[in-house]
């Protein structure tokens, strides 16, 4: 692989997170087995910041600054960094020379905005690094990994750089390849999953395909231009937010009819030939056509993605806010905390002045990652209603940023016992294997603990059966579905996503009228679809049409169907 024709000296990689991480050591792995040129190396880059400064270190010394569960992630560091393959520096000079720089900053959003706080230090600590460079001829190939907001790379990214007198097309090239990773799976995900390679220039794409090809072993890198690989990311995450929230509407129905969602779940998806094994295994990703409810949708791009994807579209038409189905999710999405407190009242009583329990703080199982974990907002709200709290997770550190800036830092703790003795209720939140693994014995000898709420889908009822403790769970209804819920259910789905497709075929339309300065540039709505489909959690999105009235059955009522229904075909 070659940067414009030469061999690859220096990859710089801004950024130890969840993404920089598994992609700079592959990198490093396939430089060390000569993919690049001989004296190919990586180079990690993190300020020396209080919270994630630490990091440098760890990776110097050959270990992985990622916590929970990522099997082979430490062993391809710790044989990197001693083939000096990989190294950290807290100095972006580090980047000067660089041939290729990728860029694996947290985005998020602030408001109906984007934030783009960290990308904007990371940019101009780039800039003055390149701005610095004698002699150099040929430009260096930036890869921003981090989701953006539609437009952004050509009103954000490139115009930051050109503060600095970086220039595109002249001392860069311009891409983008949005991260497809998962905490637990990182190296897996980062070798199988296919991605995305978009450029402003025609010749980018090809060129970080090129790069990728020796660590994107069993996956596809399909190249695009940069505004639809920014459209695909921010969609699969966006769709995924609103089959969830169609989800948690279709569970909250069943635990007030004492419905086995699970029994429906599995009816919906073999009709739809699109099932998977997360009914009945914890670890495993919901990856079917209806998906699994939990004590909320957390994580870094679930909650955000869709105000990204709809930022453009919402400053010229902020009146369509209030006939989105993206908006309407999140708000079903950022009630489910408090669902999953109105179902333990029905099973145990008011919860108010309680000491209750929560297990996992994690925004998924077995990751130490609690960016937007739904345990916080769980926590203040029992606060609110005067209960004792006790967090427990086992990967979560006590120097984690996220939770030192919240109410649950003066009781959180890695000691389990501590936590569950004298409760009152426990809530299971993710199901890390320390929890599964335990599964009802775990509350077993406690005799205040008098219930436990299973909001992680850890545990089938029957487990409980003849447990120590009462148990009630999202979803876990003893009444089998009817055929009419069956059929309400399941039309209801599809009307969702056909208004989601609607929804999407509206964004993509303004975006082309508005920032499309070329052809090359101009969204497909096709090309986004068979795009979004190479997305390895299910993302195949429905053709805009007409959206059908699902029957009415039961008193099942959803407002994502509602909303589906404003939507134009």
């Amino acid at each position: 692989m070659s940067t414009l024709g030469e061999p690859i000296g220096r990859i710089g990689v801004i950024g130890p997170g969840i993404v920089g991480v598994p992609m700079a050591a592959l990198l490093a792995r396939a430089a060390q087995a000569g993919h690049y040129g001989p004296d190919a190396h990586v180079v990690v880059v993190q300020r020396n910041s209080s919270t994630s400064g630490w990091k440098v270190k760890a990776i110097n010394e050959g270990k992985s600054p990622i916590g929970g569960i990522e099997p082979g992630l430490e062993d391809i560091i710790a044989a990197c960094v001693e083939t000096r393959h990989l190294s950290a520096s807290h100095d972006f000079a580090a980047l000067t020379e660089a041939d290729v720089v990728l860029v694996c900053v947290q985005t998020d959003k602030a408001g109906l905005d984007p934030d783009y706080g960290p990308m904007y230090g990371a940019l101009d600590a780039l800039g003055q690094a390149l701005a610095a460079r004698e002699g150099r001829t040929r430009p260096t190939l930036i890869s921003i990994e981090s989701t953006l907001a539609p437009s952004s790379m050509q009103s954000v990214i490139q115009e930051r750089l050109a503060r600095h007198g970086v220039i595109e097309g002249r001392d860069v090239l311009l891409g983008n390849s949005p991260n497809r990773v998962m905490p637990g799976r990182l190296v897996e995900r980062v070798a199988h999953a296919d991605k995305l390679a978009g450029g402003l220039d025609p010749r980018t794409p090809e060129l970080i395909a090129g790069l990728y090809a020796p660590i994107v072993t069993q996956g596809t890198v399909y190249v695009t231009n940069s505004l639809t690989a920014e459209v695909v990311k921010t969609l699969e995450n966006t769709y995924r937010d609103v089959r969830i929230a169609y989800a948690a509407e279709v569970a909250r129905y069943c635990d007030l009819h004492d419905v086995d969602f699970f029994a429906l779940r599995e009816a919906i998806n073999t009709r739809l030939a699109d099932s998977d094994a997360a009914s009945y295994d914890p670890a495993a990703v919901p990856s079917g056509a209806l998906l699994v409810p939990g004590v909320g949708v957390g994580g870094h791009c679930l909650p955000k993605d869709g105000i990204l994807l709809r930022w453009r579209h919402n400053q010229r038409d902020p009146d369509s806010i209030e006939r989105s189905l993206i908006h309407a999710a999140r708000r079903i999405n950022d009630a489910s905390p408090a669902w999953a407190i109105t179902l333990a009242e029905r099973a145990f009583g008011p919860i108010d002045r309680k000491t209750v329990a929560l297990l996992g703080l994690a925004y998924r199982a077995d990751s130490d990652d609690t960016r937007n974990g739904p345990t916080f907002p769980l926590a203040d709200l029992l606060l609110a209603r005067g209960c004792v709290v006790r967090v427990h997770d086992p990967y979560v550190r006590f120097t984690d940023a996220n939770l030192n800036k919240s109410a649950v830092a003066g009781f959180f703790g890695h000691d389990l016992d501590a936590a569950l003795d004298g409760a009152d209720l426990a809530f299971l939140c993710q199901p890390h294997k320390p929890y599964r693994d335990a599964g009802p014995r775990l509350f077993a000898g406690r005799p205040a603990l008098h219930g436990v709420i299973d909001a992680g889908n850890a545990w089938p009822r029957g487990a409980f059966a003849d447990g120590p403790v009462g148990y009630t769970g999202i979803g876990r209804g003893t009444r089998a579905p009817t055929a009419e819920l069956v059929e309400a259910a399941l039309g209801g789905f599809r009307a969702v996503l056909v208004g989601f497709a609607n929804e999407l075929a509206e964004v993509v339309a303004d975006l082309n009228a508005r920032y499309a300065e070329s052809d090359f540039q101009k969204i497909d709505l096709e090309e986004v679809r068979r795009l979004a489909a190479t997305c390895a959690t299910g993302c195949n999105v429905e053709a805009p049409g007409p959206v059908e009235a699902p029957p009415h059955v039961h008193a099942f009522d959803s407002e994502l169907v509602r909303v589906a229904r404003l939507t134009t075909g």
